[in-house]
């Protein structure tokens, strides 16, 4: 009995240790998404160091790419700030999403109260 028991539990936590490992995205994606200023092209470059992601965002709209700042996964969680200039000004666009292979489903939100849906795939 107590042998089991003790495989159980060790069993569980390689599970545990297993799903908190966080998720590769190092490398370039791409998404293509509606907005309210019109279809983005946008290019992100992620490098991840543990669980902290750093990197840039780029879109089409926009003549230099944002940093990318606060960055963490965990698992196959993914989180980070997207730091542009919207014509002039400091702006700050948060991003959540679930990674899935060479697919990441986001939200993002612009402003409290508006949100976008995208999906970034990893460029081959």
């Amino acid at each position: 009995m107590r042998t089991r028991n003790i495989a159980i539990v060790a069993a569980l936590a390689l599970l545990a240790m297993a799903t908190a490992v966080a998720a590769d995205v190092t490398g370039t994606w791409t998404a293509s998404f509606d907005t309210q200023v019109g279809v983005q092209n946008y290019t992100y470059t992620f490098k991840v160091d543990g669980g902290k992601l750093t990197g840039t965002a780029k879109s089409s709209l926009s003549e230099s790419a944002s940093a990318i700042t606060g960055g963490m996964i965990n698992g196959d969680d993914i989180s980070f700030v997207e730091n542009l200039d919207y014509q002039g000004m400091p702006f700050q666009i948060a991003y959540k999403g679930k990674i899935s292979g060479d697919e990441i489903k986001f939200t993002r939100t612009v402003t409290e109260g508006i949100t976008e849906d995208l999906v970034a795939k990893r460029a081959k």
